[in-house]
């Protein structure tokens, strides 16, 4: 710091001792500073007539960092030409940190810091720096900015920024080879002294790994490095600056080094030789044993394959890798039988499957070791002679045949008897017994091959000694058919021919289809029935292949003399006993184009005229509804008016007189007869018939003498008398027909309640209890009702 400072004092030495020549102009005030105390110099000659330049500009303080100092530090001192040391110029300070970090003295322009400052957290201050007279208040100086700069020291250590780092390096690597590359950060100033210069080393590590001094790079520093010796390292790097000399700062960090595998080690087993015991009556497939191969390498290098060498009893076995432990696991390929074979001998081989060519010179990457199986003796249950028995059986077989047999044997040593049953599981085994000791299977019951063509069903052989151990095999039966049923026509065709066909045009293609199970080869054949053959319509061309086509004999056909044609067709089946069946089918009549096309098949069209279309035919039915409407209507008015006629008379007064001979509807009938036709003989219909019989034969109806007008009721009703008398239409002797007069000249009087005289209250009802049983109740009715109305006029 001293050897900066005079450094600084000879330059302002130099320049203010006149190699710089002030020009001839105005005085003008020079900044300067000493070199010792930092003196801020404005000099300033007045002179009128001349103008000063301003000299060498020292605008740049320096103050050290993290001074610890009881009293403020100097920075250095300002200071004005036109300062005569009176006291009359002010020094005043502007900028960075002015009056929090830097002070000045006004009267002498000395600058102190009055706080520790710190170079890493703000390098330089710019301030401004002026002269005032303490009088006018006026600059003496123009404003001049300069810098105080915070000098370095050597007050940050070395950081590792991305520690602790992580690192993997293979194993068996050379010396030298590539880890990782670290670094270290030191906030001190680069272009100061030797604060910022860092130096790696490795405090711990050694002798397996090195550092470069300056990059930071770590690298392999022994051979051969084994996993399986060490896998894990821990190395601590340093990094000190002022480069590594005594007296730097320094800081640390942790790297962690792992040797990564590669497939050096063949895989070995632990033994040469592996017992294994295995019961006979382990399953096809199972595992029946284990045996493992050690390698001590890692992941995919620890890989193992396992073979079987070819040899004694190999064939028998298989062997895979179980992934997850790396093990050969055994497994049975065919089935193991103590009675047949004891003991089996095989080898196994244990390879790697990823190899590293930089590792053969060490040797085959492979073990072999030898498997013995031992087979253990099982009481087994009975073992069929097939796997599958197969029987057929005609579906007219009876009841009780036997149709083949089952037979299984005991083949343990000092084998038992073997007894057989049916394993029922549903309706259909019921068709068929089993012999428990012989094993022969025989129908229970009728078969059918078009219900059920074939039986499938298990029969369960078990140890009479121990009736648990029982194994099953299963039974396919087959129903043969028997020809009971005849050929039929496949589908009902709907078959058509043209009014203007032409002989031997074929209209259609029919086929048969047979309810029994066909055999191969089998054929059938079409002709017409004898009945149909005798001037046919039409014909049946048989094609020999299970087909025959519907030929027409004639020229022509016409709808209007025959719609439909039945043909009847025998179908012959070529099974043994043959059968055959009539099929009648029905043919249509069809108009149809030149070319064959049809055009209608309806039934109305053959009555329509050639060429009338549907909108004519629409508008002739509307012209038909509407004639039958106003004919309806004409013969309803025609009614009401015949009607009217009778009531034209106010004071004709009638009443109906219904006549009944059975229960009826009472006085709601109005079918009965209208008395008004007696007082009105205009309106007698002559030929009116009875309407309480109902005549055998037609009759014509009789002649009557016309009525005259001023006929009396009494005359009219006693000549229809007579008429009733003789006619022989006339109902029986027990149906009374009464023709009664009601009116002033009747014997009962007027029957009517109008103008009568008399009230219920003056009808006495006494006489109903002379008529007997019968009459008991209206009696009693109305004797109450006379003692009620008694009652009330007392």
């Amino acid at each position: 710091m001293l050897t900066r400072n005079c450094l600084s004092l000879l330059l302002w030495v130099l320049f203010d001792g006149g190699l710089l020549t002030p020009l001839q102009s105005q005085p003008q005030q020079t900044l300067a500073t000493e070199s010792r105390e930092n003196v801020f110099i404005m000099p300033g000659r007045q002179s009128p007539a001349q103008r000063v330049k301003r000299g060498w500009v020292w605008n740049q303080f320096f103050v050290l960092e993290e001074y610890m100092g009881s009293e403020p530090q100097y920075v250095g001192k300002l200071h004005s030409d036109l300062d005569k040391g009176v006291g009359s110029v002010k020094y005043t300070l502007s900028g960075d940190g002015a009056g929090t970090v830097f002070t000045i003295d006004e009267t002498t322009g000395d600058i102190h810091a009055i706080r520790s400052l710190d170079r890493e957290e703000k390098p330089f201050y710019t301030l401004r720096a002026q002269a005032v007279d303490i009088h006018t208040r006026k600059p003496l100086e123009p404003e001049s900015e300069f810098i105080i700069k915070v000098q370095d020291i050597n007050d940050n250590e070395p950081k590792f920024l991305d520690g602790p780092y992580v690192a993997s390096v293979p194993e068996m690597s050379p010396v030298g080879a590539y880890v990782l590359q670290v670094k270290a950060t030191d906030a001190d100033d680069p272009t100061y002294g030797n604060s910022a210069r860092v130096v790696y080393s490795i405090l711990q590590g050694q002798p397996y790994f090195s550092i470069d001094p300056k990059t930071g790079i770590i690298r392999t520093a022994l051979p051969n490095m084994d996993r399986e010796v060490k896998e894990q390292y821990q190395v601590l790097i340093q990094a000190k600056d002022m480069g590594g000399q005594l007296g730097g700062l320094a800081g640390t960090t942790t790297v962690n080094i792992t040797l990564t595998d590669v497939n050096d080690n063949p895989p070995r087993f632990p033994k040469s030789i592996f017992h294994l015991k295995v019961p006979e009556s382990s399953l096809v497939g199972s595992a029946i044993g284990r045996i493992r191969a050690v390698d001590p390498d890692f992941g995919k290098n620890a890989e193992i394959e396992y073979n079987i060498v070819p040899g004694d009893g190999g064939n028998l076995f298989d062997i895979v890798t179980d992934e997850d432990t790396q093990e050969g696991v055994i497994k049975l390929k065919k089935p193991l039988d103590f009675e047949t074979k004891k003991a089996y001998t095989f080898k196994v081989e244990a390879s790697n499957l990823h190899l590293d060519h930089r590792f053969h010179s060490v040797g085959p990457f492979k073990d072999t070791a030898t498997v013995k199986i031992s087979v253990l003796d099982v009481d087994e249950p009975p073992v069929f002679s097939k796997p599958l028995y197969t029987m057929e059986v005609y579906e007219d077989t009876p009841v009780g045949t036997i149709i083949g047999a089952v037979t299984a044997q005991d083949l343990d040593v000092g084998s038992s008897a073997v007894r057989y049953f049916i394993d029922w599981k549903n309706d259909g085994d019921s068709y068929f017994t089993i012999d428990g000791t012989e094993g022969t299977i025989a129908t229970n019951e009728l078969l059918d091959r078009e219900s059920t063509p074939q039986y499938n069903f298990s029969i369960i052989a078990s140890k009479i000694s121990n009736p648990s151990l029982a194994s099953k095999v299963n039974v396919l039966i087959n129903v043969l058919d028997v020809n009971e049923f005849p050929p039929e026509i496949s589908v009902p065709y709907e078959t058509a021919v043209c009014e203007n066909a032409k002989p031997g045009q074929v209209i259609q293609i029919i086929s048969a289809a047979d309810r029994d199970l066909s055999p191969a080869g089998q054929q059938f054949s079409f002709r017409l029935s004898p009945e149909a053959a005798i001037k046919p319509n039409f014909t049946v061309r048989d094609y020999r292949n299970n087909t025959a086509g519907i030929e027409t004999r004639r020229n022509g056909y016409s709808r209007r003399q025959q719609e439909f044609y039945f043909l009847p067709v025998v179908i012959e089946d070529s099974s043994y006993p043959v059968q055959s069946s009539t099929n009648t089918m029905t043919i249509r009549v069809c108009r149809c184009d030149s070319d064959g096309t049809i055009l209608s098949c309806n039934v109305e069209a053959i009555f329509l005229p050639v060429g009338l279309s549907t909108g004519a035919l629409i508008a002739i039915l509307l012209c038909i509804v509407i004639l039958l409407a106003i004919v309806v209507l004409y013969v309803a008015l025609r009614r009401q008016k015949k009607k009217d006629t009778l009531m034209t008379s106010k004071e004709d007064i009638r009443d109906n007189v219904i006549h009944y001979d059975d229960e009826g509807g009472g006085e709601e009938d109005t079918q009965a007869f209208d008395i008004g036709a007696l007082r009105n003989p205009k309106v007698i219909e002559d030929n009116k018939m009875r309407r309480d019989i109902k005549p055998d034969t037609l009759c014509l109806p009789r002649q009557r003498p016309p009525v005259e007008d001023n006929t009396d009721i009494r005359d009219f009703i006693h000549q229809r008398l007579q008429e009733n008398d003789g006619d022989p239409t006339a109902p029986p002797y027990d149906s009374l027909a009464t023709y009664a007069y009601e009116g002033n000249g009747s014997v009962a009087e007027s029957l009517s309640s109008i103008d009568s005289g008399t009230t219920e209250a003056d009808q006495d009802y006494d006489y109903l209890t002379d008529w007997g049983p019968r009459f008991k109740i209206l009696a009693d009715m109305f004797g109450e009702e006379e003692s009620y109305n008694s009652d009330k006029v007392t």
